[in-house]
């Protein structure tokens, strides 16, 4: 494949990602789950392009697709399986996914990608079959880490939606069989993380797995407007051996608030604002990165070819420029704008922290003290220890999530502590504190 891009790797200090040579990655994914199984070349081309404009990095997409995935062919008529056989993958239906994976590199993304969806490997609900035992996983594995040997933009994720243990049930020998065929394959062990039902995160059965570079947490979209995604990632960015972690499903925008097994919008919608809470207080706590979502484009649903899940409230095509998919954007640009490698959480700087959820802000700042990043996700006071910063003065500035525009409040000195009143129309807002000798850009620029 000829990219410009390099494959990533786990930083020195095992808390970030970075490219092969060393730069910076913010994983900014998008959940793009029927990709391969449900959209046309032309339409995933539309669906890319759209992604890259808007600055994501990430695209999380399955091979062996969750709705009948080895059964309901691709819009060309091709199934993955022959005879649901995991040792003989169909060429035709991959040569679609190879198209797809193509197109994602030539426009700079990399495509976060699932072997399958977990109800292959355990059955607890959907529609399977489960087709995998040790063997299979490891040819599988195998043929896909060949496949994809001088890939540089893929990464690997196993998993999806599923435990690996479930009671009595413990498929973590499949996962590790199906991991060790790609780095077979593949020739090298290449990135690889797990995607795991929601409230969970990987951490919960394979944290000491060698194959497992980074957690994977879904907060999910069944804990109502404030999933405290924050004490998922602290738990995890204090487990040992270190390793990133993000949370790789949040709510959805425009998925229906009330709980499984109901999903109906009684309770109304997750819209913008509660996907901005959750995207910027997970980074703020400590992740890598995290993953956007909408629930009309992670099943590409089109009402002229699919049934509606979970209610649905728009066709995918509708759903592509929805404000939530913007502001996930201009967080990336927020994190780009500033030193990545030595950023750690820090509440300690915030006095008086607020204990509720729906207030409940945090708080990031560079390890040296060149910068600091207060996410407020109402219009609240934040009093702020200013000596965390290391110069002699502070720029002290307003970052407007919903707009990316960065408003200067003035340069402080750095003694004592400073209380900050956040513009009004809000609803939230991120306090940013650099140190004036470092010179730094407008925030987001």
């Amino acid at each position: 494949m000829h990219s410009t891009l390099e494959p990533l790797r786990v930083s020195e200090n095992r808390r970030f990602l970075v490219t092969e040579s060393g730069r910076p990655f913010f994983w900014l994914g998008d959940t793009a789950w029927e990709l391969f199984h449900r959209c046309t070349r032309e339409e995933a081309e539309r669906y890319l392009e759209n992604r890259r404009r808007k600055g994501f990095t990430v695209i999380q997409a399955v091979a062996l697709a969750e709705f009948d995935g080895l059964h309901t062919p691709n819009p060309y008529g091709d199934l993955p399986l022959l005879d649901d056989d995991p040792a003989r993958p169909n060429e035709a239906y991959f040569r679609h996914v190879d198209a797809v994976i193509r197109m994602a590199a030539e426009k700079g993304l990399y495509v976060g990608l699932l072997p399958t969806w977990g109800d292959k490997v355990i059955g607890m609900w959907g529609t399977g079959p489960v087709v995998f035992d040790e063997e299979k996983a490891h040819v599988y594995g195998r043929w896909l880490g060949q496949r994809y040997r001088d890939w540089p933009n893929i990464i690997w994720i196993l998993g999806g939606d599923r435990p690996a243990i479930h009671g009595d049930h413990d498929v973590r020998p499949i996962w590790r069989a199906m991991a060790a065929g790609i780095v077979a394959g593949n020739g090298r062990r290449p990135l690889t993380t797990y995607h795991p039902q929601g409230g969970y995160s990987s951490s919960a059965w394979l944290h000491a797995e060698p194959w497992l570079d980074l957690n994977m947490m879904q907060s999910g979209h069944g804990h109502g407007h404030d999933a405290p995604t924050w004490e998922m990632v602290e738990h995890d960015y204090s487990l040992t051996p270190t390793k990133p972690v993000l949370d790789g499903e949040p709510n959805y925008e425009d998925h229906p608030v009330r709980p499984w097994p109901r999903w109906n919008p009684t309770d109304g919608y997750y819209r913008d604002h509660d996907v901005r809470k959750q995207l910027y207080r997970s980074v703020f706590a400590g992740a890598c990165g995290v993953t956007y979502g909408h629930h009309s484009i992670w099943q590409f649903y089109d009402p002229q070819k699919h049934s509606v899940i979970n209610h649905a409230d728009r066709s995918w095509q509708a759903a592509l420029d929805r404000p939530g998919a913007w502001h996930a954007g201009h967080l990336r640009r927020l994190m780009g704008s500033r030193p990545a490698l030595e950023r750690i959480p820090d509440q300690a700087m915030v006095i008086g922290v607020p204990r509720g959820a729906h207030e409940h802000l945090r708080a990031t700042r560079d390890r040296t003290g060149r910068y600091a990043l207060i996410y407020t996700p109402i219009v609240q006071s934040i009093t702020v220890r200013l000596d965390v910063i290391s110069g002699n003065a502070v720029r002290a500035w307003w970052f407007n999530p919903r707009t990316a525009a960065a408003t200067e409040i003035g340069v402080l000195p750095t003694a004592g502590e400073q209380t900050f009143e956040p513009p009004v129309d809000g609803p939230d807002w991120v306090l940013v504190l650099d140190d004036v000798g470092q010179d730094f850009p407008p925030p987001g620029q």
